[in-house]
């Protein structure tokens, strides 16, 4: 199976599996403060081609609402971006989707960063789930993958994002960079699972 073949299987099930929570969702921000229910931008995606990210709308008037702020901690909002990996215009796996003013902020417009653009961006990526500390860490883990991309390091890495879900994302960080910590109690079943997920993708990036 070659990695838009992955894509596409994901993607599919995903978008079907996530369509009734969406219209739920979407109905929920138009009773708190009406429409529009979802949000566009345009990102740039491979080979810096401009494209439409939809989004479900977490905030007005520059302030994050009480729905939003439930969409962004379950991750629900970017739920609609995979109609774009069924477009192509994104993988689940990838550099995050950057706006032109991002890439000309960050000064990453010039040749010496098109590395990170050689590969579609994605929902999840390994500067997402590793976190970034700067931009120049964040770019070179957005190299890093575009260099190791394969099926088996986008399984981990979804595997990591799902871990992150079930354990939180600073622990499983912690798990990736030490091993798992004692938690005061014996380690439920999933976060035993989680912490293996975790740490059985690292000697992919050696």
């Amino acid at each position: 199976m070659n990695r838009r073949t992955l894509d596409l299987v994901l993607a599919g099930g995903a978008a079907g599996f996530f369509l009734p929570v969406q219209l739920a969702a979407a109905a929920l921000i138009r009773l708190e403060d009406g429409d529009p229910a979802i949000f566009r931008q345009e990102r740039l995606g491979r080979g810096r081609v401009p494209f439409v990210v939809p989004k479900l709308r977490t905030m007005r008037d520059g302030e994050v609402t009480r729905v939003g702020r439930w969409l962004r901690a379950t991750g629900l909002d970017e739920t609609p971006q995979f109609l774009c990996v069924l477009r192509g215009d994104m993988a689940i796996v990838g550099p995050r989707p950057l706006t032109a003013a991002d890439v000309a902020r960050l000064g990453w417009t010039g040749p010496a960063h098109d590395a990170r653009f050689d590969v579609a961006p994605g929902i999840t990526g390994l500067a997402q789930v590793l976190g970034g500390v700067s931009a120049r860490h964040s770019r070179a883990l957005d190299a890093l993958y575009a260099r190791r991309a394969s099926v088996r390091l986008d399984l981990w890495l979804i595997g990591v994002s799902f871990a992150m879900n079930v354990a939180g994302k600073e622990r499983v960080r912690s798990w990736l960079r030490r091993g798992p910590r004692p938690l005061g109690r014996p380690a439920r079943p999933l976060e035993r699972w989680a912490a293996t997920i975790a740490r059985a993708g690292v000697s992919q990036l050696r």
